[in-house]
């Protein structure tokens, strides 16, 4: 396939879809944002409509990546291959997105959870290129983590969620937080989702000492601690609409990530600097649709 290919990308994400049509973050022919909504009907059609009239204008692409919020069914063998399955959002459960998406496109389709997307994306253009093993940590309306673990996506029998492990929580913090199905696991301590609902505003709204921002970098980097266990990554990426409007949120979760592993691990030895260890993403709030964009290059 040539290198003036075209591809197009898909990132679904809990509050807004951005659809992209190029070939590099350097060639981006087509960038769009639509909101995600509840009707998955409608909104699926909306993008339909954008891919189409970009390809009318740019040229036919060869490939589509989707990457999706989750959890999602990425099994090929699978009956429900392509869904979105038991995600919390209002009417996209059991939603057959590749399926829809093949039928109105014809091209093969790169799928992944849009915080694999991210990963894969910075692993190819951004902050993590030329490391074998890295975290990608999305805040955002959920949390997501994408983890490359000897130059590979890790995928067991489906994919990491780990914005639902539970963690340690701060003495006297009994808040029973805003996850559907767990409560008080990250996502439903430290999202942008559980964020308004302590507080009562949006991340982006609240005052730079609000506690709630504190325990939500508290809950954050607790998970960072687990994936400094877990996996060892050279790197961490902690990206997201929440991390991205509320930048002092990644100084406090650096302090608390320090204190919480006590001296445990000499990370600067081991990594290098805290600040150079727990970074934003280098393609910032592209990670996410330039992640569907490097799905489609794969399909192809």
């Amino acid at each position: 396939m040539g290198s003036d290919a075209l591809f197009a990308g898909v990132e679904l994400g809990g509050t807004k879809c951005v659809c992209l049509i190029g070939t590099s973050p350097e060639d981006i022919r087509l960038r769009l944002s639509i909101p995600t909504g509840n009707d998955s009907e409608a909104t699926l059609t909306r993008i339909e409509e954008v891919l189409r009239n970009g390809r009318s204008l740019h040229g036919p692409f060869q490939a589509l990546g989707i990457a999706s919020f989750g959890p999602i069914d990425r099994r090929p063998p699978s009956s429900t291959y392509g869904c979105i399955t038991s995600t919390a959002k209002p009417g996209w459960r059991n939603t057959a997105v590749v399926a829809r998406l093949a039928k109105a496109f014809q091209v093969p389709i790169g799928f992944d959870t849009d915080v694999n997307g991210a990963a894969l994306a910075e692993h190819r253009w951004g902050a993590a290129r030329n490391l074998a093993d890295f975290a990608y940590v999305t805040v955002g309306t959920g949390i997501g983590v994408g983890l490359l673990v000897n130059g590979r996506l890790a995928h067991g029998f489906g994919h990491p969620e780990l914005g639902h492990i539970r963690v340690a929580r701060r003495p006297g913090d009994d808040w029973a937080g805003a996850c559907e199905f767990h409560g008080d696991c990250v996502e439903g301590l430290a999202s942008g989702t559980a964020i308004a609902a302590r507080a009562g505003a949006p991340a982006h709204l609240l005052a730079d000492d609000s506690p709630a921002l504190e325990l939500a970098a508290h809950a954050i980097a607790q998970l960072l601690h687990t994936l400094v266990l877990a996996t060892a990554p050279r790197r961490i990426l902690v990206g997201g609409g929440v991390a991205e409007s509320r930048p002092e949120l990644l100084g406090q979760v650096r302090r608390q990530l320090i204190a919480s592993l006590n001296g445990y691990l000499e990370l600067d030895a081991l990594a290098g600097s805290i600040e150079n260890y727990v970074v934003p993403p280098g393609l910032g709030a592209l990670a996410g649709p330039l992640g569907a964009l490097a799905l489609a290059a794969d399909a192809a």
